[in-house]
């Protein structure tokens, strides 16, 4: 048994990163901006600030690892980044496991261009540390879908394919890693099929009972060519289980 310090531990994927240490018998803390909530809790809470680092070094003293889900859409992905792996290398944090997502070397998305930035952070830190790459999860897709699906016509990206992936499985996989040594970047993990968003819109609609025409639209710019070249798919490592079909069933 050890303890694992999840950061972002209250979102999405942090949360499932969270259940599966607890499920495999490990102490738990999580870092977040925000107070500890009421009542009892089964882990351990630490609130940071991720701008000036302020408890950082606290949540993360006498952690075995770090699974870093915290992130920024605001650009400030390298910073987030770079403040926790400052506090880990002052008091040398055996681990670090920070996840990111397939195709930040290639996509010229601007937050994929950051994540890549935080990825060498990473390697050049002097923590001991593991990178997972993932795909688009589940969950994205399905609240993207949502909000284009509140107009009459539903626009979807021309020519664009994704491969989402449950966002549990990778939750599960980052769990695994961070109970185990360090081993720099590992395979990527993506979904089970390929699919063209058209497609998948058309599956959005039948599982939430809308109709709407759903309308390819060709679009201009270095990364809508960049997703309609796929770089950000990895066709040779479907592991994930759950279809997108199958996750919409289950909400």
């Amino acid at each position: 048994m050890s303890t694992v310090l999840v950061t972002g531990g209250t979102g999405t994927l942090g949360g499932h990163v969270v259940r599966e240490l607890l499920d495999a018998g490990h102490r738990v803390r999580v870092a977040s901006r925000r107070q500890a909530p009421d009542g009892s809790l089964p882990y351990t809470w630490a609130t940071v600030d991720y701008r000036e680092g302020t408890g950082l070094e606290a949540a993360l003293d006498g952690a075995d690892a770090v699974v870093h889900c915290a992130t920024s859409f605001a650009g400030k992905e390298t910073h987030v980044a770079s403040t926790v792996l400052d506090a880990a290398r002052r008091i040398e944090c055996p681990h670090l496991v920070y996840v990111s997502i397939v195709g930040v070397d290639r996509h010229p998305l601007g937050y994929y261009r950051a994540k890549h930035a935080a990825e060498r952070l990473v390697t050049e830190s002097g923590v001991p540390w593991t990178i997972q790459r993932a795909t688009q999860f589940h969950d994205l897709v399905a609240r993207l879908l949502g909000t284009l699906a509140r107009s009459p016509v539903l626009p979807v990206p021309a020519g664009v394919s994704v491969q989402p992936v449950h966002s549990g499985e990778v939750g599960a996989r980052l769990a695994a890693l961070a109970a185990g040594a360090p081993a720099g970047r590992v395979p990527d993990l993506g979904g089970p099929e390929v699919r063209s968003l058209r497609d998948l819109a058309g599956s959005y609609l039948r599982a939430t009972r809308r109709r709407r025409a759903v309308l390819p639209v060709r679009l201009a710019g270095a990364a809508y060519r960049g997703y309609r070249d796929g770089l950000h798919l990895a066709p040779a490592h479907r592991d994930g289980r759950l279809t997108f079909e199958q996750f919409l069933a289950q909400r």
